[in-house]
Formats: C-alpha cells, sequence, structure tokens
C-alpha cells in the first residue's frame, strides 16, 4: 500500500471517528465534571458523571459547542419534579450548570424559613443526621479561589476527628409530592433564599434548586451571568444526570502516577440518580 493511500486511510478514520464521538455527546450521552458544592450532599466537587441526551429531546444545547444545527426543541419532553439535569444557564446560555428540577410550568413556587412551598402546600422536610465528609484538597482549592475562611463553609462546620479534618453540615430529607425524595444541606437559618415571594413557573420554563440550599445561586434568584439562574426555558435543558462514573478528591499529581489512584473516591462511582 502507498504511502498516500495510508493518508488517506487514516484522515477517513479520524473523521469517522470524530463524527461517531460528535453523534455519542449530541444524541446519547456526554460526561460532566462537577465544580462545585450547590449540589452537596448528592454531588461533591470532583464526581465526574454520564448526562442522558435523549430524555427531554433536542435543540442547539445538546450540540457540543451549541452548534445552531437544530432549531427549537425536537422530540420534547418535560422533566419530572426532582429530576437532576443539566442545562445552559441563563442569561448568557454559556456555562453548563446541574440542578434539581422542583417546580414545572404552572406550578407556585415559595420558599418560607427555608421550607419549600409548592403550589400552596409545604414540600416536607425531615431532619436526618448530619453529613460528614472529609476535607480534600479540591474543597481547599474552591475556598481558596473565593477567597473565604474555611473548606466547610464557615469555621463552625469544620471538626476534627482522629487527627482528620471533616465538615459536618446539617441534612435533610425532602420528598415531594410525586414521592421523589432526596437529601438536602440547610446550613444558615435565615440564608439569602430561605424567605422567598411565591413565584408562578411560566410555560416552557422550570424552577430549578440546588440540593446545598445555602451554596446555590438558583431559580430563587433573578439570572446573573456567573451567578443565580432565574427561570429556565426547557429549550436550554442539555440532558439528565444518569450516573456516578469517577470521583476524585483532587489531590492527584499529573507526574505521580499513583497518585492518580490514590486520589480516587472509588466508593462513589456507580451511584445513580
Amino acid at each position: 500500500m502507498s504511502e498516500k493511500s495510508e493518508t488517506r486511510e487514516f484522515i477517513t478514520f479520524l473523521l469517522k471517528l470524530g463524527l461517531f464521538v460528535f453523534v455519542l455527546r449530541s444524541f446519547i450521552v456526554a460526561p460532566f465534571n462537577i465544580p462545585s458544592e450547590s449540589m452537596q450532599p448528592r454531588l461533591l466537587i470532583g464526581d465526574y458523571l454520564l448526562v442522558g441526551k435523549w430524555p427531554y429531546g433536542y435543540s442547539r444545547y445538546s450540540l457540543p459547542f451549541s452548534v445552531p444545527l437544530i432549531p427549537g426543541r425536537i422530540m420534547p419532553s418535560t422533566p419530572e419534579r426532582g429530576d437532576v439535569v443539566v442545562f445552559k444557564a441563563p442569561p448568557s446560555q454559556n456555562l453548563d450548570y446541574i440542578k434539581r428540577v422542583i417546580g414545572l410550568p404552572g406550578d407556585v413556587i415559595a420558599m418560607q424559613n427555608g421550607q419549600v412551598i409548592l403550589n400552596g402546600k409545604p414540600v416536607p422536610k425531615q431532619r436526618v443526621a448530619d453529613l460528614v465528609i472529609p476535607v480534600s484538597q479540591n474543597m481547599i482549592d474552591a475556598t481558596n479561589a473565593e477567597g473565604g475562611l474555611s473548606p466547610c463553609y464557615r469555621p463552625e462546620f469544620e471538626i476534627t476527628k482522629d487527627g482528620e479534618r471533616y465538615c459536618a453540615y446539617p441534612r435533610f430529607r425532602e420528598t415531594l409530592p410525586n414521592g421523589k425524595s432526596y437529601e438536602v444541606l440547610d446550613v444558615d437559618s435565615d440564608g439569602a433564599g430561605d424567605n422567598r415571594a411565591p413565584i408562578t413557573v411560566p410555560e416552557g420554563h422550570l424552577f430549578m434548586m440546588g440540593d446545598n440550599r445555602d451554596r446555590s445561586a438558583d431559580s430563587r434568584f433573578p439570572a446573573s451571568d456567573g451567578g443565580a439562574i432565574g427561570l429556565v426555558p426547557e429549550e436550554n435543558l442539555v440532558g439528565r444526570a444518569l450516573i456516578s462514573v469517577f470521583s476524585t478528591d483532587g489531590s492527584a499529581n499529573w507526574f505521580l502516577p499513583w497518585t492518580w489512584v490514590t486520589a480516587a473516591r472509588f466508593d462513589r462511582i456507580g451511584q445513580g440518580f
């Protein structure tokens, strides 16, 4: 075989591989990593998960780099309350956020003393055991980037056990009317989002909240670039969280291969939603 033929075959292989990856990431599954604490306790900084693209249909935001090849939304389906979804965050639609769906079109959502009021009825919120997690390097890095004082949000949530540092947060279990149950953190008794006036979710929009209620910029607040998101158009949906596939505590060093293993949190792999 001539060198020219080999080059042509190699280029053809790369084009086919690129097309396969494009189709896979656009219409089937795509990876997503967690950069913040807004979805604790379910998701920690350093978690990696797969996002299913098919559950809610497809729009331009389903495609890599939001290439405008799909007009509007095709094969649309509205999420269920309690779904954990990835979406392009308003107002710029440039950043991927992950939150939990709390309100659907037509719902009236309010917050009263840290409790969700859905269509005039309080969502049950039961106190459970504190979330106790070790202080990890990626938590320290995030705190330093934000100029914070403690990787545990505030120093009073940091404890020491057997010489190791941990964060201990008040944890609760919420149960939505459809039976979907999940855990949330609520560390402030008078947080900025604990009391919000009722708002009606308009047609084609969703009300999203982070499970870490005092560390989440979500639909309780007006949309701002890099901050809160306001009400999210369904067209902005990227996909539904499916399963955690990897997790790292941030302590790995690229030049020390054995740390790639010691930094992994294997117990978090395989957790579904």
